[in-house]
């Protein structure tokens, strides 16, 4: 990431003349932080202002309340049945639910980040209870220290499952866990040898799973002395943790995690990460610090980090159907889920450990024409079972919208942030919508 350096790229943006705070960094805002906006969030954001707005996402309090007052009970009973089944389709469909109707979608797209992050994949696993397991951990501690989501995700069975932890015995050291640990989970490539690798995987030696659960057995544990980061000690497991902790490139990691999420292409520069990273660091590598050092920013609302970063299958899926008021009957979460998989983002299955890549890969060929399709099937009613055509029409009107000219514009807004209509051409109002959210824009956050 690069650009033009600012004075302090992470100084709280403040609304000017040139920056106003408008409906194209409200939408800005909710696309990027979380899964798109209604256009009651988006009016009662703009009244209100960017603190109030931000606090919400902070505080898992951004979405009107389309879902029951019994969300959570509604969500983990899905979620018990999706496990009772074995089926993983049904687990999928119940992230998507917990996506379009958690009243903490910042929350959400952080598990989701998380996973990225923490790739693993039912393919191996071949277990609904233990990648659900999984997905609540990654929840649960989504804006905690890093420290502490580290060490619960590498004592998760499914991630000891996912990278052979059983075979790591001090008879004969398996360097999987050791290695994904330090390349991907929290130093990067560049900031460990392979003698640390080799090292750390005796310290992981006995880490495994008995009964569904993390175990360590003291029998297959390597209890010998061992040098890792140029220090000497009869390391175990969470010495490693510790002495990853201390490491002064986890820092760097998260906040280019951080940065990759929230901030577009080319809009920070190596020395706002640094100094980013330099804030986690005194802030014992708080996530959730540094997601506010993000969103409260100047650089976060600048208009080169606007419309820039490429919305994932899933961001694109949800973000229409909130926006767009598919609430009442809401679309099939177990058809949401199969079309953002044929679009490239299977939800617990990304494609190997370093997950999904991202950003323009997304936008091939296929898959703008996948999401054309989708756009399609959305306003046609055919992400509905049975059948639920959508009116368009009615819900600008709801909105105070009326007339042809009106409508475009409302639409434009909604979906692109924008002041202006479209000026490509369409037959009526709803061939209007899948116009928009087929165009380059629209795919854009």
């Amino acid at each position: 990431m690069h650009s033009l350096r600012q004075t302090d790229p992470w100084a709280e943006y403040r609304p000017s003349a040139e920056r106003p705070w408008d409906v194209r960094r409200v939408a800005h805002l909710h696309r990027r932080a979380g899964f798109g906006a209604t256009w009651y969030e988006i009016k009662r954001d703009l009244k209100e202002g960017p603190q109030a707005a931000v606090d919400r996402l902070l505080n898992g309090q951004a979405h009107s309340p389309h879902a029951s007052p019994q969300f959570e009970q509604t969500a983990k009973a899905i979620a018990d049945a999706a496990v009772g089944s074995g089926n993983a389709n049904r687990l999928k469909a119940w992230w998507l639910f917990r996506m379009l109707f958690s009243p903490d979608p910042l929350g959400e797209r952080l598990t989701l980040m998380w996973h990225n992050h923490f790739a693993t994949s039912n393919v191996k696993i071949s277990d609904v209870g233990l990648m659900r397991q999984q997905n609540e951990i990654l929840r649960s501690w989504a804006r905690a220290p890093f420290g502490e989501l580290l060490s619960r995700v590498v004592k998760d069975p499914a991630m000891l499952v996912w990278l052979d932890a059983d075979a790591n015995r001090k008879e004969h050291p398996n360097e999987n866990l050791a290695r994904e640990i330090m390349e991907l989970f929290s130093l990067g490539v560049g900031n460990y040898t392979e003698t640390d690798i080799k090292q750390a995987a005796r310290a992981l030696s006995g880490w495994s799973v008995k009964s569904r659960e993390f175990h360590n057995y003291d029998r297959f544990h390597d209890d010998g002395e061992k040098k890792i980061f140029g220090q000497t000690g009869n390391w175990n497991g969470d010495d490693l943790l510790r002495l990853l902790q201390e490491h002064h490139a986890v820092a760097q990691r998260v906040a280019f995690r951080l940065c990759e999420m929230l901030m577009g292409e080319s809009v920070v520069d190596h020395s706002s990460v640094d100094e980013l990273a330099d804030g986690l660091r005194r802030q014992n590598l708080d996530v959730g610090w540094g997601i506010a050092k993000i969103l409260r920013s100047e650089s976060f609302f600048s208009e080169s980090n606007i419309g820039n970063r490429v919305l994932s299958p899933v961001e694109y899926a949800v973000s229409t159907v909130r926006a767009l008021e598919m609430f009442d009957p809401p679309p099939s979460t177990l058809l949401l889920a199969e079309s953002a998989a044929n679009l490239g983002q299977d939800l617990f299955y990304p494609p190997n450990v370093f997950g999904w890549p991202g950003g323009r890969s997304w936008l091939s060929s296929r898959g703008l024409i996948g999401r054309a399709n989708l756009a399609s099937a959305f306003i046609a009613g055919k992400m509905h079972y049975p059948a639920h055509p959508y009116d368009a029409a009615a819900l600008a009107s709801r909105h105070g919208f009326d007339g042809e000219q009106s409508q475009r514009d409302f639409f434009t807004k909604l979906l692109l942030g924008s002041r202006t209509a479209s000026p490509h051409a369409a037959d009526g109002i709803n061939d209007f919508v899948v116009t928009i959210l087929a165009s380059p824009e629209a795919q854009l956050s």
